[in-house]
């Protein structure tokens, strides 16, 4: 293990522009919710382009469950911190981001002109879109990360117990069971060992110094910014406080989050009942992270910065949690999974990763996804052109809105 310097000052696999074009595409096409981002990143980053490896990705995927904020963003954040730095980091976020956080600005300006668009034939077939691209992710992690009946069994018992008793707090509560099991009950096997494969490490290339004062900086204002917008009364404080709180304590990502905002916007009468939830019916018609929707709110906020610069403040504020505390945990990361306790913990938690994610590919992908016998034909199309043809994601996706359009 070299030291934090050294590995620091080596050079980085890709350019900050490379990264930013292939997470535009994704942030065009990626339509479905957090779960299928993870399926399409997954497709994107490990079987096209071999950026890292299954277990690599399945390791990246259960740290991020452990963090608050939206977990795909996250993973989309560390992959581009690992190719090519705090620019890669920030040309991921604003590639993934910035098509939907855009669109939602622009329905903003008009709110309530184009109508309600979750019915419409062409997002019908890009809901069916991404169940085939879930199931196509679940079944290939599940081949790598549970190939024993020990580790069948653990994903099985993540998947049941998330299904009977939903809610961030069970999912969090099954992780760490997960792992729990895996230190327990996992025997070493030729996937652990003293060190981590080489072609399974994720180095990210930080001096340590920068990662702690992002934790410092995160806490800093988690503390600082309610005070500081209290004392000073500034209506542009307060909003990016209200959606740094927000990115904070909010673990799952997704559909997690609204609770919270329709607490803090619409309850607090920054933001009318009506104008709240037809951004949220927007947001369900865009590709990319719902966490955008923080763009249409502070777009419309009824008090305060609104229009460009409300949603620019809660753009960055909700997702700017995420970013100081992947730069923060990354590089330690990599270390602290080299260890064999850790490895065996990890084996369990990514089985309960797969789990989880089978779980989300009944509720909600299914059951939004698959509304009769007209959307299971585009699920079973996209699903065959995905496995059998090898079909990229982007030209599935947009093959299944063509489909919803005529069938739909």
């Amino acid at each position: 293990m070299g030291a934090p310097d050294s590995v620091a000052s080596r050079p980085l696999p890709g350019s900050s522009g490379r990264v930013f074009l292939v997470f535009l595409r994704l942030g065009l096409t990626s339509f479905g919710g957090p779960v299928a981002h993870l399926g399409y990143f997954r497709t994107e980053f490990v079987e096209r382009r071999g950026w890292l490896s299954d277990r690599a990705y399945a390791d990246l995927v259960a740290l991020c469950q452990f963090l608050p904020g939206p977990a795909s963003s996250q993973v989309g954040m560390a992959i581009g911190l690992q190719r090519a730095g705090i620019a890669g980091l920030l040309a991921a976020w604003a590639g993934f981001t910035l098509p939907s956080a855009i669109l939602l600005f622009a329905f903003a300006l008009g709110v309530g002109a184009i109508g309600d668009l979750s019915q419409a034939g062409w997002v019908l077939g890009l809901k069916a879109a991404a169940v085939a691209v879930v199931a196509h992710a679940v079944l290939a992690m599940a081949r790598s990360l549970t190939p024993d009946a020990r580790r069948a069994t653990i994903a099985v018992a993540v998947m049941v117990f998330v299904l009977l008793v939903p809610g961030p707090l069970a999912m969090i509560g099954a992780m760490i069971a997960a792992g729990i099991g895996g230190l327990l009950f996992l025997a070493r096997t030729a996937h652990t060992g003293a060190s981590v494969r080489t072609e399974d490490r994720f180095p990210v290339r930080l001096h340590r110094s920068v990662s702690i004062g992002c934790l410092i900086a995160f806490v800093l204002l988690l503390v600082g910014l309610p005070l500081l917008a209290t004392a000073t009364g500034d209506a542009e404080l307060r909003l990016f406080d209200l959606f740094y709180r927000a990115g904070s304590f909010v673990f799952g990502g997704g559909h997690v989050v609204l609770p919270l905002l329709q607490a803090e916007t619409v309850q607090t009468g920054l933001v009318e009942p009506g104008a709240f939830l037809a951004g949220y019916g927007a947001a369900q018609a865009v590709p990319g992270p719902l966490f955008t929707f923080s763009a249409f709110l502070g777009a419309v906020t009824t008090s305060g910065p609104s229009g460009g610069l409300g949603a620019s403040i809660a753009l960055v504020a909700v997702f700017l949690p995420s970013a100081l505390l992947v730069i923060g945990v990354l590089p330690f990361w990599d270390r602290l999974r080299r260890a064999l306790r850790v490895q065996r913990a990890l084996m369990g938690v990514n089985a309960g990763v797969v789990g989880l994610l089978a779980a989300a590919l009944y509720d909600p992908v299914f059951t939004e996804g698959v509304t009769g016998p007209h959307s299971l034909v585009i699920v079973a199309v996209a699903f065959v052109a995905l496995t059998a043809w090898k079909a990229p994601a982007w030209a599935v996706v947009l093959g299944a809105a063509g489909l919803g359009a005529l069938l739909l």
